[in-house]
């Protein structure tokens, strides 16, 4: 985490329902698109479980990022996940196979100094997209999917929804986590023990948030050795299921 002294004016909470939905032209036509065929496919198959929409992560109102309150933290250089949220685990665990149709991100808004400071310092604007990890032993994560990666200064203090224009296929058990290259503020700060994020570094590195650790690449296997209490990642990620067939009857 990297943190600034900046403006003590807190920043207020958005709500799902208030969020900001970011489409281009190109992108409006697949996603609405990709949401037709999955309704579809639902349609074309007599008797099969419905699809189901999930918000992973979703547990209602994020905290508020701390940007520009003090102190003003971000995450830097890392690809992370929230492993528990006010006791509750395995929130970014996708419950059922499916594909990712959209990621959402409530951001802080870093006083004009502030920012100076990160884009200096950590290589460039807050940037971010999502990654799909395939958990393995000893807290190692394998990339299998990854959005692309988004610019989030223009939305600065305000909860966004990015729509994919190709979606990310994640399997039952798979991780949703946040892929930052540079620095994105989207840390609520100041929770109880029980919250609780991991980062793509190594057990003797947690400290060290200016070297590069983000998994920037398909098959990358990296290992999550660092846990960071009191905070929370403030994105969730949409989940389309895939229907499932029912078995056939037992012939007799």
């Amino acid at each position: 985490m990297r943190r600034a002294a900046v403006g003590t004016r807190r920043h207020r909470s958005d709500s799902n329902i208030d969020r900001l939905l970011v489409f281009n032209a190109s992108m409006y036509g697949t996603f609405k698109q990709a949401l037709l065929l999955a309704l579809a496919s639902v349609l074309l198959l007599p008797g099969a479980a419905a699809a189901r929409i999930i918000e992973v992560g979703d547990i209602g109102a994020d905290p508020a990022p701390s940007c520009p309150a003090l102190p003003c933290e971000v995450i830097s250089r890392t690809t992370a996940f929230q492993t528990r949220a006010e006791g509750k685990r395995k929130l970014f665990v996708a419950p059922q196979t499916g594909r990712i149709v959209a990621w959402t991100v409530t951001l802080g808004s870093p006083k004009p100094k502030s920012r100076k400071y990160f884009v200096e310092t950590l290589g460039g604007p807050a940037q971010a997209g999502i990654t799909v990890l395939k958990q393995g032993d000893r807290r190692y994560g394998r990339v299998t999917a990854e959005s692309p990666v988004q610019t989030l200064t223009p939305y600065f203090g305000q909860s966004v929804q990015f729509p994919l224009t190709t979606s990310l296929a994640i399997n039952k058990g798979d991780v949703v986590a946040l892929t930052v290259p540079t620095w994105a503020p989207v840390l609520g700060l100041g929770l109880g023990r029980d919250s609780v994020w991991r980062a793509s570094r190594d057990k003797d590195a947690c400290d060290d948030t200016q070297t590069q650790s983000a998994q920037t690449r398909l098959q990358d296997l990296t290992p999550y050795k660092c846990a960071y209490r009191t905070a929370r990642l403030t994105y969730s990620a949409t989940l389309i299921t895939t229907p499932v067939l029912p078995k056939p009857p037992t012939k007799r």
